[in-house]
């Protein structure tokens, strides 16, 4: 096919579904190189695509969608990869009148799962749903991973953190958008007390004082780096850790980008929903905790601010020492 001039990616938000998104845009580069790719996201996202060398500009959702879709309208896309499908990248299809195509979300299916518990349904990966967008194109996915690209400036000497941590530690990834997919502090201490290496806690802002009790009640062992770095040092940290301890969040999925190991404990939500770490053919392992059997979940497909039946058994009942002994290093 004739190659497109222009294609722009529409994707807002979260932090793993964007990074989700890499490999598309990897591979329409692939498939297009004298093609520019543009990526539309929130303000918030940019610097997960704005280091990425595969995207030739972004576009930020600031002000209001209006504004962004005039700034739009002057580019005179050939084809628009919708790799959100809400109500926003509808209007803004509708607004630019460009040739698109989106992937199938499955919510109904998700809804099915959750409600009903049909846990014979099949969603499939995102990352192969997102790649429904671009067949049209002839783009296919070339097993390859994940993106995820750390700047120079981000690339901090380990000589920065405790002298007890710059040969080797393993990074817990502590931060999770809702806590009902948070493995909870007193289910880590005992994780953290059966590891043979020095542990570096990994979140945001609003991890800082859950991080602190944690390093707290292990001095030594543990350096609380919640709050502390912007999310690519914070990669640049998972990057040089032996092992990744995660819930189901958007760090997770930048460790799959960097082929780390990644032991994840899967509380309300559930692999099956297609956001699992995705590694490609790279050399990356997930090793999975779930408490099975459990009628109650999965509870939500994106989860809740605490358990909606109040006893949390799908953290409360997993196996610190299976979850200790997939993170060990020698």
């Amino acid at each position: 096919m004739h190659p497109p001039r222009k294609i722009l990616i529409l994707r807002f938000s979260s932090i793993g579904d964007i990074v989700l998104t890499s490999a598309v845009v990897r591979c329409l580069k692939k498939e297009f190189p004298d093609t520019e790719i543009h990526y539309a996201t929130k303000h918030t996202y940019a610097s997960i695509v704005k280091n990425n060398p595969h995207i030739d500009k972004v576009h930020l959702l600031e002000a209001s969608l209006p504004e962004l879709i005039g700034k739009l309208r002057k580019e005179n896309f050939d084809f628009i990869v919708d790799l959100h499908k809400n109500l926003r990248t509808f209007l803004i299809k509708i607004a630019l009148l460009k040739k698109s195509a989106s992937y199938p979300k499955r919510n109904f299916r998700k809804f099915l799962m959750v409600r009903f518990r049909m846990h014979h349904l099949h969603i499939g990966h995102v990352l192969e749903r997102y790649f429904e967008a671009v067949k049209k194109l002839g783009v296919k996915n070339d097993g390859e991973g994940l993106d995820f690209f750390i700047p120079p400036e981000a690339r901090f000497s380990l000589e920065e953190l405790p002298e007890s941590h710059r040969i080797s530690y393993v990074a817990l990834v502590i931060a999770a958008t809702y806590p009902s997919k948070q493995f909870p502090e007193e289910k880590l201490l005992p994780v953290i007390d059966r590891l043979k290496r020095p542990v570096t806690l990994i979140g945001g802002p609003s991890e800082k004082e859950m991080g602190g009790r944690i390093a707290h009640a292990r001095p030594g062992k543990v350096f609380n780096a919640c709050g502390k770095y912007n999310l690519e040092e914070s990669a640049w940290l998972l990057q040089n850790a032996e092992k990744v301890l995660s819930n189901d969040t958007g760090m997770m999925h930048i460790a799959a980008a960097l082929q780390k190991d990644i032991s994840v404990v899967w509380g309300s939500t559930v692999p099956a929903f297609g956001m699992s770490p995705y590694f490609g053919q790279g050399p990356g392992r997930e090793f999975r905790f779930e408490v099975k059997g459990l009628p109650c979940r999965p509870c939500s497909k994106l989860g809740y601010s605490k358990c909606p039946r109040k006893h949390f058994r799908c953290m409360t009942d997993q196996n610190e020492e299976a979850i200790a002994s997939s993170l060990q290093t020698d």
